[in-house]
């Protein structure tokens, strides 16, 4: 059941989804050859408490870390750890989030290592752009699977494949709400977009076709292959006016601008 959001509580989405992009923008900014995924996460806990919130990832479904550290071949759900360290031309995406105020934000971002591979640049690249052509469709009479069609064909477009078994989700009192927004599809089908409405975007992209494992521990996704994976998510309130986004973030330069990827300027 999709729950619309009162005026109050979009007014607490917007300050929570603004903390949290404070939150990614510090995490993006110790990321370098040399440090450990779980340096990371304690930098992430102790930013989260500072503002008064709480992980919302910790304890879930006995999670247990704050952050989720997904490198190279890793889609979503990797577990930080002391012993793994990153290295020059690793990519990590980093996926966070909080609850504040009884309401939730949710994040995530790939980052380059050093100096990464061309397709693994065109994998965060492409990953960014397919997250913003989804956001594009977010306007009053389009429905759910205008997003995932967008998302979708912007990623096999460019020769990539779409995660298909992890989704988007609408989100609010809960981590995880209806919709489910899949990352791929035929357009014109499902809900109808309309304001109150707050959803996370999560493009996940691969370089192979196949069906996704889960490592021993229970959480790891990986590609089947061990090819290249990149996510990243924003959160996104419909309303009157279209989209706004929520957790935004200026990029940096190596995270991509609108001369390299032409189709898709205006998203950037």
């Amino acid at each position: 059941m999709i729950t619309l959001k009162t005026s109050d509580e979009l007014t607490v989405l917007r300050e929570n989804s603004a903390v949290l992009a404070t939150i990614v923008k510090a995490l993006r900014n110790k990321i370098n050859p040399g440090i450990t995924t779980a340096h990371l996460d304690n930098i992430a806990a102790e930013l989260i408490r500072e503002q008064g919130a709480r992980a919302a990832f910790k304890g879930y479904r006995e999670f247990p870390a704050t952050i989720c550290t997904s490198i190279n071949e890793e889609i979503v759900h990797g577990i930080p750890s002391t012993k793994r360290v990153l290295r020059d031309g690793d990519i990590i995406s980093i996926d966070i989030g909080l609850i504040r105020n009884g309401l939730y934000a949710d994040m995530a971002i790939t980052v380059p290592v050093g100096k990464v591979s061309p397709q693994a640049r065109k994998l965060i690249l492409i990953a960014r752009a397919a997250l913003f052509q989804g956001i594009n469709q977010v306007k009053i009479g389009n429905r759910v699977s205008d997003i995932s069609h967008a998302i979708g064909h912007c990623i096999e477009e460019e020769g990539f494949y779409p995660v298909k078994e992890y989704v988007g989700h609408g989100i609010g009192r809960q981590l995880h709400e209806d919709p489910s927004i899949p990352n791929y599809g035929p357009p014109a089908q499902g809900e109808m977009l309309r304001p109150g409405m707050v959803l996370a975007l999560e493009p996940m992209v691969k370089t192979d076709p196949l069906p996704v494992m889960v490592l021993p521990d229970g959480w790891t996704v990986v590609t089947a292959t061990r090819g290249l994976s990149a996510h990243c998510e924003h959160m996104v309130a419909v309303t009157e006016n279209g989209a706004e986004v929520l957790t935004e973030i200026e990029l940096l330069p190596e995270e991509g601008s609108a001369n390299e990827l032409t189709r898709n300027e205006e998203v950037f």
